[in-house]
């Protein structure tokens, strides 16, 4: 019957099957009862090294606490002197221009000196006078003295004589005084600089009225130069006590050696920042005004620190402490460090670690001293720069603009 021979073929079939799996798994244990000597080193090892955290760590190194700031300035003369005449009167004649450089007596303007030679004139006539009037005066002392001792005069027409002496006296003196005056007068009407220097402003021009004491020209003596910047509350300390080094945008490669002159005591009102000037040391004449300077102030005797992250640092109620790993044993210590000061995002230490330590800088809130550790170490910020790509990388990379969503899928 063909419906009794289908299951007695199937039953032989399962019955094999049967045997074959059960002899598979006998060798199976019988295998993992055994250990293979080739890797019988090797586990311990393996395990080991599969327990040891990873960690990220930076390497200590020292630097000074402050480094060296720099502040952009323009050259400028310590003295610029503003060039007026002592009279009053019309500008004939006006001698430079903005630029010129200038020795000591040059004429640089000239006033009408008509009405100057008429006072002059007036003090020669009222000197001449005095003089008369003194001579007069002193014939008539002289005779009422000699009249008064054989008693043809009194004494009262004496004395009026000898007051009447007195006052040419004084009289002579005083136009004497006012001839002089008249003579300096006519002198000022011709503006003489009294110091080398360049122009570097007018304001003045010929035919124009001007008062005693108003601006003619501005000189710069070129005598000292100075450099000019702004400087920050928080740099104040440091421009007072640092070194400070000048350099010209024009002159790169040279270094000019300056000090602090002058430093406001009150911040701009618009900038708030304070204006300071450190005399150039040796400023030739390739220095000219109006060159920019960058000013680079060095602070002497810096306090050497180490720099770490904030997230290095840990206290759990025995005092600031970083982990460092063992280079020998791969185990992280708590060693206890001193704090000189702390930043936005640093810590600086002065003290509790050496240049070298390979110092645990995140999740030492998890670590235990004496744990095992993997090190990664961190990169520098060149490298991370290095690996971000390029503005023109990114703009090459960045699909054009009006393509679709669609467009740009592979």
């Amino acid at each position: 019957m063909p419906r009794l021979d289908v299951p007695i073929r199937t039953g032989r079939r399962l019955k094999g099957l049967a045997a074959l799996l059960l002899t598979g798994a006998a060798v199976l244990l019988a295998g993992c009862g055994q250990e293979n000597p080739a890797n019988a080193g090797e586990a311990p090892a393996s395990k080991e090294a599969t327990l040891a955290r990873p960690v990220q760590v930076t390497t200590v190194s020292f630097r000074p606490r402050q480094t060296q700031k720099s502040f952009v300035g323009v050259v400028r003369a310590r003295r610029e002197i503003d060039l007026a005449f002592r009279v009053g009167g019309k500008v004939v004649q006006r001698l430079v221009e903005v630029g010129d450089r200038i020795e000591p007596g040059t004429v640089v303007a000239r006033l009408d000196k008509e009405d100057l030679k008429l006072e002059l004139e007036s003090a020669k006539a009222e000197m001449q006078a005095a003089t008369a009037n003194l001579a007069q005066t002193t014939t008539e002392d002289t005779r009422y003295r000699a009249l008064t001792a054989k008693g043809a005069a009194s004494n009262a027409d004496l004395d009026r004589k000898s007051l009447a002496k007195e006052e040419a006296v004084g009289r002579l003196e005083r136009a004497k005084r006012s001839l002089e005056l008249a003579e300096n007068r006519l002198s000022y009407a011709d503006l003489v600089t009294d110091a080398a220097g360049v122009v570097v402003a007018t304001s003045a021009e010929p035919g124009q009225v001007v008062a005693s004491g108003q601006t003619i020209v501005r000189v710069a003596r070129l005598d000292e130069k100075e450099a000019l910047v702004s400087l920050p509350e928080t740099a104040l300390a440091d421009a007072r006590t640092a070194d400070a080094v000048v350099t010209l945008w024009a002159d790169p490669g040279r270094r000019i050696p300056a000090h602090l002159r002058e430093l406001s005591p009150q911040a701009d009102v618009t900038s708030r920042t304070y204006p300071a000037r450190f005399s150039l040391e040796g400023a030739d004449g390739t220095v000219a005004l109006g060159m920019t300077a960058t000013v680079t102030l060095r602070p002497k005797d810096q306090q050497q620190v180490a720099r770490l992250p904030l997230s290095a640092l840990i206290d759990r109620g025995h005092g600031p402490q970083v982990f460092v790993v063992d280079g020998a044993t791969h185990a992280i210590v708590a060693r206890p460090v001193e704090i000189a000061a702390y930043t936005g995002d640093e810590v600086l230490l002065s003290g509790g670690v050496a240049p070298g330590d390979a110092v645990v800088i995140l999740g030492v809130q998890t670590l235990l001293p004496g744990q095992k550790v993997r090190t990664v170490q961190a990169p520098a910020v060149t490298e991370v720069a290095e690996r971000l790509p390029s503005v023109e990388t990114r703009r090459a990379q960045a699909p054009a603009a009006g393509t679709s969503v669609a467009e740009q899928r592979p």
